[in-house]
């Protein structure tokens, strides 16, 4: 049996196809299209899917879609009728697309596929829990949904067994934790639904001074986690913004403009709302563990991604597991909206617990042969070099020795917001420069941005205070005392961004300024070639961590084929690119045209 299961007109529109309970593929629309965050109709990612999966639309026993749009169209009726006339504008710009297009998703979902079978609509936190707990190894988990808003609920927590899920409660709109972590996003000036991991980064450049006005003022918050927002200080319900002119008067002054100076208000504002976002999170899951019993924890929304606030979690309990859905935001709900379909709605069993996830080490996207890719290198007249796989390590991990930034290229591209080792930029982590190098002439970032490690799944007890597996880049733990580097007087007392350029441990481009990282584990199992080139180079230099972030410049999204791979490789200052099998030097490479500034093309956030 093949089910379809579609997330779309939201933001991160994905989809991903499960047949026989087993996920054969998934995929964001974004990739294909190069639209960041692309919201549309993932038609691109469907077609994928359905290739993947050997089969057309009319092979599909099933389509599941990821939310209920009537109930989402009668939250905002309500909340534009209940805030009216303040909501005119922001209504007048909503309503049009719901009435061309959301109110008529099965006439779209037909139209769209040529399909004319079954469609169900799952409840969204639904979907976010049902790709929790359904892809995760556990026969019995409570879950926990954390994000903006669905439907109507913000937060929702309930118990999985077997082939069930019951939400036992949930909070609702407009007081969401999401909502709160995104307003604190715009007045920092990043954009909403895409900046809120840089005031994650931000926040350990600052001091939570904040905290006790945001508890006073802004979240009246209970001793079980749920709370009230004060609505009086946001514009998210009727206005075109997340805040208002009394929210910037309680903060001292206007929100920050986009891409000017981040002053040390916005990492005392970044610190502060991380410090309320944990606190909140962390009484919410001690109430969870109180009422359901349960030993372990699956989460999901996009508040999951939120690692900080995840390894907190692990180190304090009061769960035993915790398991983290990768592609935790709403391209993960076409996969639980699927698995849903699977599961509950037709009743089939979950496979037997074995210890590991269903995820697959969430390499579901598309890969590309050695043909495909000698094609195009001939087709764009690329010199490169073939090797076989055991040249390619050495060669690969030599270039890593001696300081050089490698695109990695290899296998399945990876489902949800991290690169895992398929579509990465790849460095040394014990180089000093390796953070600055790789910000600011690869990734064209803010400075302030931390870099994540890539650690062999054998040693990471060795470099960080982690002893189970993290192989999603979920989790945020500390590097081990012994290898940080103690601090001056006069590094001490540093403030903000003066902090950056510190030398913290012997792994520093991947220490982040309060000693703390966002570990990967490699395991051979579900990456063999990049675990073997974490062992290659931990032959050479003893260490068994490299640098590892996602394969794109900022404003575009992560590579999807070898000429996104290319282009990327050449728009930057990378120095090889690991193709497949062949190996690029920048140096060989004919000069590249291309017409105007590149960037331009991007909406530089």
């Amino acid at each position: 049996m093949n089910i379809l299961g579609i997330s779309a007109y939201y933001h991160d529109s994905a989809a991903c196809l499960v047949s026989d309970g087993r996920i054969v593929a998934a995929a964001q629309e974004e990739r294909f299209s190069r639209v960041k965050h692309d919201h549309r109709f993932p038609t691109a990612a469907v077609a994928f899917c359905l290739s993947q999966g050997g089969i057309q639309a009319g092979d599909l026993d099933l389509v599941a879609f990821y939310d209920k749009p009537f109930l989402k169209y009668e939250r905002l009726l309500e909340t534009y009728l209940a805030f009216a006339p303040a909501g005119l504008r922001s209504f007048l710009t909503a309503m049009p697309l719901w009435i061309k297009e959301k109110l008529w998703l099965p006439d779209v979902i037909k139209k769209e596929l040529d399909y004319h079978g079954k469609i169900i609509f799952c409840e969204h936190h639904q979907s976010h829990a049902a790709s929790a707990f359904f892809a995760s190894p556990f026969e019995r988990a409570a879950f926990i949904t954390f994000d903006g808003v669905g439907e109507w609920a913000t937060t929702s927590f309930g118990r999985g067994d077997g082939n069930h899920i019951d939400i036992m409660a949930e909070l609702r709109f407009p007081h969401s934790l999401g909502l709160l972590y995104s307003a604190f996003t715009y007045f920092t000036g990043f954009r909403v639904n895409s900046g809120e991991y840089k005031v994650m980064g931000l926040a350990p450049y600052g001091q939570p001074r904040y905290a006790d006005t945001i508890l006073r003022e802004l979240v009246d918050l209970k001793p079980d986690g749920s709370f009230k927002l004060d609505q009086r200080y946001f514009n998210y319900c009727q206005g075109l913004t997340m805040t208002n002119r009394r929210f910037a008067e309680l903060f001292g002054g206007p929100p920050r403009r986009p891409e000017s100076p981040i002053t040390q208000r916005e990492m005392d504002l970044a610190a502060s709302v991380q410090k309320v976002t944990e606190l909140i999170v962390s009484r919410v899951t001690d109430h969870v563990a109180e009422l359901t019993g349960e030993k372990n924890l699956v989460l999901a929304g996009g508040v999951a991604l939120n690692c900080v606030a995840n390894g907190r979690l692990l180190r304090e309990g009061p769960f035993e597991r915790l398991w983290v859905q990768p592609a935790a935001g709403d391209a993960g709900g076409a996969l639980g909206a699927a698995l849903f379909a699977w599961h509950q709605y037709l009743g089939n069993p979950r496979p037997s617990p074995g210890g590991s996830d269903q995820q697959q080490g969430s390499y579901l996207g598309p890969a590309f042969d050695p043909q495909e890719i000698a094609d195009f290198l001939q087709e764009r007249g690329a010199p490169a070099k073939r090797l076989e796989p055991a040249e390619l390590l050495e060669a690969v991990a030599g270039l890593l020795e001696d300081q050089k930034v490698v695109g990695w290229f290899q296998g399945r591209m990876e489902f949800g917001p991290r690169a895992l080792g398929a579509r990465s930029i790849i460095g040394d982590a014990r180089s000093p420069q390796m953070q600055s190098v790789m910000n600011l002439k690869i990734k064209y970032r803010e400075s302030f941005r931390p870099f994540a490690p890539s650690v062999l799944a054998r040693r990471v007890g060795d470099y960080f205070e982690l002893e189970v597996p993290s192989p999603y880049m979920l989790l945020v733990a500390g590097v081990r005392p012994e290898l940080r580097r103690p601090m001056t007087e006069q590094e001490k007392s540093l403030f903000g961004i003066d902090k950056l350029n510190v030398v913290r441990s012997e792994i520093t481009a991947v220490t982040h300024v309060d000693y703390s990282a966002r570990v990967q584990t490699v395991h051979p199992e579900t990456n063999p070639l990049y675990h073997q080139l974490l062992e290659a180079f931990e032959r050479r230099t003893g260490c068994g961590v490299i640098v590892n972030t996602s394969f794109n410049v900022r404003g575009e999204p992560i590579v999807c084929t070898p000429a996104d791979a290319y282009a990327c490789f050449m728009r930057t200052e990378m120095d090889y690119l690991a193709l497949g099998p062949y190996l690029l030097d920048k140096r060989d490479q004919p000069p590249w045209r291309e017409a105007g500034d590149w960037r331009e093309k991007f909406e530089l956030d």
